[in-house]
């Protein structure tokens, strides 16, 4: 049976777990796991999502995710093939580090947010390797508690539903980890219903559901993206489709292979149609723009800044 199409609009919110393949260790030591770390800040950056929670465990990893226009599997196959190549790197070895493709589960965060991070928190005293949420290094209970900075973690959202102010926020989110005994298994939270789909009563299953099939996500229209680049640049598409190696006309395609790629705007291929270069040649324009970004600041901002300008005049559809 062919898998069902993961559920998609703006401001959506999912519980995703990746589990390392039968079960083996994800991590080998904590410079792994601040790699990461900063996978997942970059992650931020470039597709827009925001992450709410997390506990990295030895075996599988736990996110509660909140993503913008571009859909959550952009950002998460970005994330688990760049830590995998990095795992294989260090351990000299090939092949998966996860067992196939991570589980998603939208998530009604009007009812299950709390409860779900909550539940995160506690996860590793469920494991029974520590006595409680604090005694355990990776998740994002220190943050919440205000012991610990993250630049990419995003903590207001929760911390806003117990108190305005930030330092009462903390002592009643101290005080809501300590109402429950979590140390028992909940299945809603890691199956979810609806085919493992959604983590929400009928109603909010309902409403998502048919608002997918009725009005489904619309990638960001070519025509828009086309104009932004090239009102980026001043130049026109005759000027990118030249032999012309000038180095702002470049930038000027390899972003236009980039954005269309994060957008889902149209493939590498038609894309290289427009500025008159093949698959190969952008592929290799767009690996390079990626790896330039990664040390340059100024380029990485531009890049951004592009992408959420694209994505805001896209009119994505949206949940009423």
């Amino acid at each position: 049976m062919a898998r069902k199409p993961r559920i998609h609009y703006p401001e959506a919110l999912y519980h995703v777990i990746f589990r390392g393949n039968a079960g083996q260790p994800v991590f080998s030591g904590d410079e792994d796991r601040s790699r990461f770390y900063l996978l997942l800040q970059e992650g931020t950056c470039r597709f827009g999502y925001r992450v709410h929670a997390f506990c990295l465990m030895s075996n599988h990893i736990h996110l509660v995710l909140q993503v913008s226009h571009v859909p959550l599997s952009k950002g998460m196959h970005n994330l688990a093939f760049r830590f995998t190549r990095w795992m294989n790197f260090r351990e000299g070895r090939t092949g998966h580090l996860f067992q196939g493709r991570y589980k998603a589960i939208l998530v009604d965060a009007d009812t299950y947010l709390l409860a779900l991070v909550r539940y995160l928190h506690f996860n590793p005293v469920r494991a029974a390797m520590v006595l409680k949420p604090s005694d355990h290094l990776w998740s994002s209970h220190h943050a919440y508690m205000g012991d610990e900075y993250l630049p990419w973690l995003t903590t207001d959202l929760v911390l806003a539903q117990f108190d305005d102010d930030l330092t009462q926020a903390r002592s009643a989110y101290s005080s809501f980890m300590s109402e429950e005994d979590e140390r028992g298994y909940r299945k809603e939270f890691v199956c979810g219903s609806h085919e493992g789909r959604i983590l929400g009563d009928e109603k909010f299953a309902d409403k998502v559901l048919a608002q997918t099939e009725e009005a489904p996500w619309k990638p960001v229209d070519a025509e828009i993206l086309k104009e932004t680049v090239l009102g980026e640049f001043n130049c026109t598409m005759t000027e990118l489709k030249t032999r012309s190696q000038r180095r702002s006309l470049a930038l000027a395609r390899a972003l236009l292979g980039w954005l269309s790629v994060q957008t889902g705007a149209e493939t590498l291929t038609e894309a290289g149609r427009w500025v008159g270069r093949d698959v190969v040649t952008m592929s290799a324009a767009v690996r390079r723009l990626v790896e330039r970004a990664e040390g340059d600041s100024g380029l990485r901002e531009m890049m951004d800044r592009l992408l959420l300008s694209v994505s805001r005049k896209s009119a994505p559809q949206c949940l009423d």
